[in-house]
């Protein structure tokens, strides 16, 4: 009995101690790391997952990526094929729009009354030109009938030749007169484009001197050219410009193309049948040509062909025809002078092109 009474005292003796033992070191119990690990991920996921329902958490590109839904997936493929096929698009070279003609633009109320004004003035300065010839008509000598139906303005060869004889009996008693007579009528025709200054330009060959005739030439045809000049500025560049439009924009850009070379251009074009006298007279002042370059262009330009109308009214009276008056001899000759008013233009551009292209 005894020893059963110590046994049982010592095991509650050693579990007492050993209670004691565990208590005594610390009154918290103790957590192991894993839990603690654990713990901290979740507080992590909390934070995170309140972040990005505020907003400001973001997750990383990949994560989004694989976070977006099946429809903006396929949508991103499809816009990048978009985008492709408008670069292509763009790098194709795309068709020019056609060139705009210009077309004929419709005058206003203003345009016609200064259209109508501008035409009274030339119908007066036509009626005061035709007074200056009836003038100078009367002021000749006496003539008698047979002699009277010979004194107008010759039409062909035949009426230069029996001008040429009336005028050739009164020359040396009245000089000047028959002198301005020839010039009035030289400008009338030329102001107003009509035909028939080449046989009065025979016709003062036939009369005067080479270099007398040779001046008045240049100067009637000078004098004339400018007041045609004059008249189409006035009245003509409004209706070239309502009939012929395209023409009109054509000629004024090569006009600006050349502008450094026009007075060699208007020299070539005196020299050469290419465009009639009359038409570069009332063309000239619409397409830009400026005044002073046309006056002294028309007075060198018309030299050349002047020579050659002078030699032939040397021998009026042998002529049968106006065309006598240009062989092939004279033809070359004209065609080479032609071709050297030309060079200064031509050097002058092309030392202007390799100026730009050298800048």
């Amino acid at each position: 009995m005894s020893c059963k009474t110590e046994n049982s005292a010592a095991s509650s003796s050693s579990t007492s101690s050993s209670t004691s033992s565990g208590y005594g070191t610390s009154s918290v119990p103790l957590i192991s790391d894993s839990s603690r690990t654990s713990e901290i991920a979740d507080k992590m996921l909390n934070m995170r997952a309140r972040g990005s329902a505020n907003g400001k958490h973001k997750p990383p590109k990949q994560l989004q990526s694989q976070q977006q839904p099946p429809q903006q997936q396929q949508e991103v493929p499809q816009l990048e094929e978009q985008q492709q096929q408008q670069a292509q698009l763009q790098q194709q070279p795309q068709p020019q729009p056609p060139p705009v003609t210009p077309q004929k633009e419709a005058m206003s109320a203003d345009e016609r009354k200064a259209t109508k004004k501008s035409l009274v003035i030339v119908v007066a300065i036509f009626v005061a030109s035709l007074m200056t010839m009836f003038y100078v008509y009367a002021i000749f000598p006496e003539l008698n009938a047979s002699e009277k139906q010979h004194l107008k303005i010759p039409r062909d060869i035949q009426d230069a030749k029996m001008l040429a004889k009336v005028l050739d009996r009164y020359k040396d008693m009245y000089y000047f007169e028959v002198m301005f007579g020839v010039v009035v009528a030289y400008v009338f025709l030329q102001t107003f484009a009509i035909p028939g200054s080449l046989f009065l330009s025979i016709l003062l060959g036939f009369l005067y001197k080479f270099p007398i005739a040779l001046f008045l030439i240049c100067f009637c045809s000078a004098l004339g050219a400018t007041l045609c000049y004059t008249l189409s500025n006035l009245v003509g560049r409004r209706l070239i410009r309502h009939f012929w439009p395209k023409k009109t924009s054509e000629w004024s850009r090569h006009v600006e193309e050349y502008r450094d070379s026009l007075f060699n251009y208007m020299l070539f074009l005196r020299m050469t049948p290419i465009l009639p006298n009359w038409f570069i007279n009332l063309a000239s002042p619409v397409i830009g040509v400026p005044l002073h370059i046309f006056a002294l262009g028309t007075f060198c330009g018309v030299a050349p062909p002047s020579v050659i109308a002078i030699q032939a009214g040397k021998t009026l009276q042998k002529m049968s025809s106006s065309s006598e008056a240009f062989s092939w001899t004279s033809m070359g000759v004209l065609t080479l002078c032609a071709c050297a008013s030309l060079l200064p233009g031509l050097l002058k551009n092309k030392f202007k092109k390799k100026k730009k292209k050298a800048a």
